[in-house]
């Protein structure tokens, strides 16, 4: 703690879609904001070396490698952010007496699931994406937090509403996957639960998502109804049939149940259909 009992707090990939909001949700906090440019965590004398100069009570951590399909390929770079990186963030905090909370992904689970998946449910990536934030996750403390979160947008950074918005403008048909479900979840409303967490020094795997299981065929219709686009413009297809395939394997079914935070009484987020009409109106204004 400070001399005027703020807590102190790193925040890591601080420059991300999520990181923007996660700053501007952990005002009023002793605050630090560290981009890839100002803290590679691959870097393991550099990230002891950052996080000893400023010894926060709490590192989040939300830097990561995230090109799924770049992964397939990079494969010891995947690693290197994914997994060492988070060894390395946690031997640091270990050093300075801080708890880390860590942004981990849907990617963990293999998706053939027939109902949603828990926290304590066996992590079996099909991917190395997925593969590299498990081992990740498994750097973490009994006293540190896990955020698991999906198909995350916001109005920072590349996401799929902002694709969508940009195709729904273009004209057209649109072809999305319906044989993929997730939950849609969004910067702002993920980075204030994530402060919730912080607040209650919460530990453990916690699954954070906005309300509401889509394909991507159906959220795909929401954004271009929320948009005033006439949403009968997207038509399914399955991801077999996609084509160039992708390299790396989606989960058919990502949909996170938040049952840790219902059982440690939190307050589950909204459905996602409200977030994403606020982003809506944020990026494309009357």
């Amino acid at each position: 703690m400070t001399e005027r009992g703020k807590r102190t707090v790193l925040i890591t990939g601080a420059g991300g879609q999520l990181g923007v909001d996660l700053g501007e949700a952990f005002a009023g906090y002793d605050l630090t904001l560290a981009s890839r440019s100002d803290l590679d965590i691959a870097d393991a004398d550099a990230t002891v070396e950052a996080i000893m100069g400023i010894a926060p009570d709490l590192v989040v951590n939300a830097a990561a490698y995230t090109d799924v399909d770049a992964c397939e390929a990079e494969i010891d770079h995947a690693f290197a952010v994914n997994h060492i990186g988070v060894r390395n963030v946690v031997g640091a905090a270990e050093i300075v007496g801080a708890t880390v909370l860590h942004v981990s992904t849907d990617y963990v689970f293999d998706g053939t699931k027939a109902s949603p998946y828990v926290e304590m449910d066996p992590t079996t990536p099909a991917s190395i994406y997925g593969a590299s934030k498990a081992a990740g996750e498994s750097e973490l403390r009994d006293v540190d937090c896990v955020v698991r979160t999906s198909w995350v947008s916001g109005a920072h950074g590349n996401n799929m509403v902002k694709t969508i918005l940009r195709l729904g403008d273009a004209g057209g048909e649109l072809r999305f996957v319906d044989d993929q479900i997730g939950n849609p979840t969004f910067t702002v409303d993920l980075a204030l639960a994530i402060r919730r967490l912080a607040d209650e020094s919460a530990s453990g795997v916690f699954h954070v998502t906005n309300q509401g299981a889509v394909s991507w065929y159906e959220f795909a219709r929401e954004v271009l109804d929320a948009a005033g686009h006439d949403p009968t413009r997207v038509s399914p297809v399955a991801t077999a049939d996609l084509l160039p395939a992708r390299p790396a394997m989606r989960p058919a079914n990502s949909v996170l149940e938040n049952k840790a935070l219902l059982d440690s009484g939190f307050e589950l987020l909204d459905d996602f259909r409200v977030p994403l009409a606020a982003l809506v109106n944020q990026l494309q204004p009357s």
